[in-house]
Order: C-alpha cells, then sequence, then structure tokens
C-alpha cells in the first residue's frame, strides 16, 4: 500500500490532483487531504507511525509564515520527523515563480502547477514510483 498527502488550501486543486492520480490505477494507493500546512503537520503527527510515502504541497496558502511561504515552512517541518525525512518523496507543486529555487533549497522535488495543468495524469506517475 503507497499512501499519499496533497496538502493544498484550495480545494479544487487537491481535486484535480487527487484525479490525476487516481487516473493512474496504481494498485493499492490511499490518499489523504489537508487544507493548509498547519494541517498537513497534523496530518504527520497522526500518521508518524505510518509515513505517507509521497506528500505533494502547495507552496502559497496561508500567510502566518511570512517572509516564508507556508509550503516551505511545511517542508521544514516534515524534515524534522526522522521517519519522514528519509523515506518520503516531497513534492512542491506551486504556480509560484521561484518554485524551482525552493525546491532546491530544502532538498525536495517540484511540480510546477503549469505543467500539471496542462499535461496528462502520466506526469504524476514519476513521483510514486
Amino acid at each position: 500500500m503507497k499512501r499519499i498527502l496533497i496538502v493544498d488550501d484550495v480545494p479544487g486543486w487537491i481535486r484535480f490532483h487527487q484525479n490525476n492520480i487516481n487516473y493512474l490505477n496504481i494498485e493499492g494507493l490511499v490518499i489523504d487531504s489537508a487544507n493548509s500546512a498547519r494541517e498537513g503537520v497534523s496530518k504527520i503527527e497522526a500518521s508518524i507511525d505510518e509515513p505517507y510515502d509521497v506528500i505533494f504541497t502547495d507552496l502559497q496558502m496561508e500567510s502566518d509564515f511570512l517572509p516564508m511561504l507556508a509550503g516551505e515552512w511545511f517542508v521544514r517541518q516534515i524534515k524534522t520527523y526522522d521517519k519522514y525525512y528519509k523515506n518520503t518523496k516531497v513534492v512542491i507543486v506551486s504556480a509560484s515563480p521561484n518554485i524551482k529555487e525552493i525546491a532546491e533549497r530544502n532538498g525536495v522535488l517540484y511540480l510546477p502547477k503549469t505543467v500539471a495543468r496542462n499535461s496528462d495524469a502520466e506526469v504524476y506517475r514519476q513521483f510514486l514510483t
């Protein structure tokens, strides 16, 4: 079983990611979601004994963490949990123009929302295998 967490403050984007992932028809996927970076941390804490395999997170969510973007704060929180830091793929999915820089600075993967929106579901497969 592969566990996935999608963190985005826009329900439409959560559904978009879920639909694309489900379209790949990968057996044994369980998809969970959170509507904010803070809720994402709560989901991680609740699943510490059974970590997610892949976490997709937006960058631009709640503004509590300025000047840092909420998604970057969330990624940094993930890295404080050894089980997640070592065993979980983290993918930033954002329309932010500096997505690549933020992903590289934090040692995670990234998928620009424009690419996600304009590609077919197969673009997600690279993160799920």
